[in-house]
């Protein structure tokens, strides 16, 4: 579908509501610096091989990096996600992560931590972290091979974590949780939370690649855990079922539906935070990758990609038969993973419904009804 949005056509006036709420709120921005990582996880949306030599010529530069957060910074940005791939993996990660902290900028770092060196904890000494989120995919070495597909990660894992936090970074540990490590989750929970008790998380749904890569895709699908295992694991983590009680049993006392707005996005993308994609797309959140929602920032700037292209792509109007689609007036949405931009990668139109999705979230909420 195409909506003809420009770069450059005023905004009407009923958008004005969007930049006044960009004003009002303090911003966050996502920046992918790689799709390129030194694993190769069944699971990833993103992933490319950490030699691909058209990933790295699409690269942003150190140059462009610098630009793009100074006019973050001037917009009014105040914490930065620094994410991949595998971030780590660029050899100018130190410089990328010292510009961004001299901008007055609260960073935090995505790393599987397989590549953390000593000179990397004395950067982050010096510089201190907002926090890095570091993946556990398996508490043994035979599960972080067989979810990565590389022999060697877990002791590189287990090597660089520890320098982590011999060198007292702050380190917030999290886990995908998938069919190759589903009988070692009670154990890597037990293992992340002796580390970050306050942070720890855990995710069991999977979306498509950002690429498309039907081989890809096929894996992610082959990974993903049944409604009944999810709730099965999600009910055994008494902190994980305190909260979705706590944010979700409101909506299911509410009735069967939901009031829906007349806009096709209805969730906070590109209210209050941005993508910047490594290959220098603008995208109002991570999944939002089709063409008709991104921005080319090396055609354009930071500023006119959220001051006029994100409030036109958050005013595009619903489809006409949106009263009749289930998906946008389920009373069961924050029990989903279903939204426009999962909607694209999943069945290739931002509407209708995703079975896998409505099994799930019709799983959980009988479990909390129960």
């Amino acid at each position: 579908m195409k909506h003809a949005i420009t770069q450059t056509t005023p905004l009407p006036q009923h958008a004005l509501w969007d930049r006044a709420a960009q004003n009002r709120v303090p911003l966050s921005f996502t920046l992918e610096v790689t799709a390129r990582c030194n694993l190769n996880c069944r699971h990833c949306y993103i992933n490319l091989p950490a030699h691909d030599a058209r990933a790295r010529r699409t690269e942003l530069t150190l140059q462009e990096i610098d630009a793009l957060s100074s006019q973050a910074v001037e917009m009014g940005a105040l914490w930065c996600l620094v994410t991949g791939g595998e971030p780590l993996l660029r050899q100018d990660f130190p410089d990328i992560y010292r510009l961004l902290k001299r901008k007055g900028l609260l960073v935090s770092v995505f790393t599987n931590a397989c590549l953390v060196t000593p000179e990397h904890v004395r950067l982050f000494q010096e510089f201190p972290p907002r926090d890095l989120e570091v993946t556990v995919y398996g508490i043994t070495p035979q599960t972080f091979s067989l979810v990565t597909r590389k022999p060697s990660a877990y002791p590189a894992f287990r090597q660089g974590l520890q320098r982590l936090i011999e060198g007292n970074i702050p380190v917030h540990l999290k886990t995908m949780a998938l069919k190759s490590n589903l009988a070692e989750q009670p154990e890597i929970a037990k293992f992340c939370r002796e580390v970050s008790p306050d942070a720890y998380r855990f995710d069991p749904l999977l979306h498509m690649r950002l690429d498309g890569n039907p081989q890809r895709n096929a894996e992610i699908r082959s990974e993903r855990l049944t409604p009944q295992e999810i709730v099965t694991l999600e009910q055994a983590d008494p902190p994980r079922q305190s909260a979705l009680k706590k944010s979700c049993t409101a909506d299911l006392a509410a009735g069967d539906e939901r009031a829906a707005s007349n806009f096709l996005i209805e969730c906070g993308a590109g209210k209050n935070s941005f993508v910047i994609g490594y290959d220098s797309m603008f995208r109002l959140c991570e999944a939002l990758v089709h063409t008709d929602f991104t921005y080319d920032l090396r055609q354009g700037s930071l500023k006119d990609a959220w001051q006029n292209f994100a409030p036109k792509i958050r005013i595009l109007p619903a489809p006409k038969d949106k009263a009749q689609n289930g998906c946008w007036r389920c009373a069961l949405s924050n029990l989903c993973l279903w939204c426009p931009a999962h909607a694209l990668l999943e069945i290739g139109q931002a509407q209708g419904p995703v079975p896998y999705f409505c099994e799930t979230a019709h799983a959980r909420a009988e479990a909390l009804r129960r």
